[in-house]
């Protein structure tokens, strides 16, 4: 057997460039500016198919949005303006709109059913739709309500001390909409870990009274929402391809454009960091309540 060493000899990568728009940012933008009373804008909205999955299911309640190409426009009356839906709402492939959304339809005094592609409807929803029956939501579905289809029958909901049983920021995510809109107390969620925050940081962006120790959030109930205008930043995990790329090419020096650099995202420039990798942050912005860029 023989074996050839392979050369690696491109010219170096140099120049500006932005990516797309943050997916997890993207959702929350859409879910939050729908419960928020007023109109808010969204600008470089990542329209993939997951994140359409949560403009359709907010259309389906009845609220306003009207996109053009990556910018979003939200035309809401709040949270009591939504409505029940008179079909079922398709999620798509879209975990992160079934997780959260779970949330929401929770405190809502209606009946609602979800549905999702053949892959979604073998993702497991216990682990969200758990602590909500606890909060007192009524909950059923496949599998011993675990799976998709599901059908939600919400209303008033208690608050509660959740404890993830595993990392997950879409749960956590879920319960702290659900305690949003619960109908009293504080309800708090104590991460072992801590996860990606982006539903603290734009929660507190549209106005919720949210407070932040370590490890554990905790959100007052029955709050209102207020529209605010969203720049979703470039998604890091886009980001990092051309990263690795400069990183693994010999005198590259690239600038990449309003991506985001939450704490809670930014391993893989940490990683490089680590390797030798000279990472530079020329310019730091924070927007949408602590999104940092």
């Amino acid at each position: 057997m023989t074996s050839k060493i392979l050369s690696y000899n491109q010219p170096a990568l140099s120049g500006k460039i932005s990516v797309p728009g943050d997916k997890s940012i993207s959702h929350r933008a859409v879910m939050f500016g729908s419960l928020a009373k007023g109109q808010t804008n969204i600008s470089n909205f990542l329209a993939g198919e997951d994140c359409l999955s949560t403009i359709g299911a907010f259309e389906a309640m009845g609220v306003s949005i009207k996109r053009n190409e990556n910018t979003v426009c939200i035309d809401s009356e709040g949270i009591d303006g939504l409505k029940e839906p008179i079909q079922p709402i398709n999620l798509g492939n879209s975990g992160t709109t079934a997780r959260l959304l779970l949330g929401i339809l929770a405190g809502l005094p209606y009946h609602f059913t979800l549905f999702g592609d053949e892959s979604l409807s073998k993702r497991p929803m216990d682990r969200i739709a758990n602590p909500l029956r606890e909060m007192g939501a009524i909950i059923d579905g496949r599998d011993h309500g675990r799976l998709l289809p599901m059908s939600v029958r919400g209303g008033e909901l208690s608050s509660i001390h959740f404890k993830p049983p595993v990392k997950s920021a879409q749960v956590k995510s879920g319960v702290l909409l659900a305690g949003l809109l619960s109908s009293d107390g504080v309800t708090t969620v104590e991460e072992e870990t801590k996860t990606r925050d982006h539903t603290e940081n734009m929660l507190k962006a549209f106005g919720a009274q949210i407070d932040i120790e370590g490890n554990t959030v905790r959100i007052k109930g029955n709050q209102k929402l207020y529209a605010c205008d969203i720049e979703v930043p470039g998604d890091i995990s886009s980001a990092a391809f051309f990263l690795v790329a400069a990183a693994l090419t010999k005198n590259s020096n690239i600038t990449i454009e309003n991506v985001g650099l939450n704490s809670t995202r930014t391993g893989i420039i940490d990683v490089l960091k680590l390797m030798g990798v000279t990472i530079e942050v020329v310019e730091k912005r924070t927007i949408g309540g602590g999104i940092n860029r």
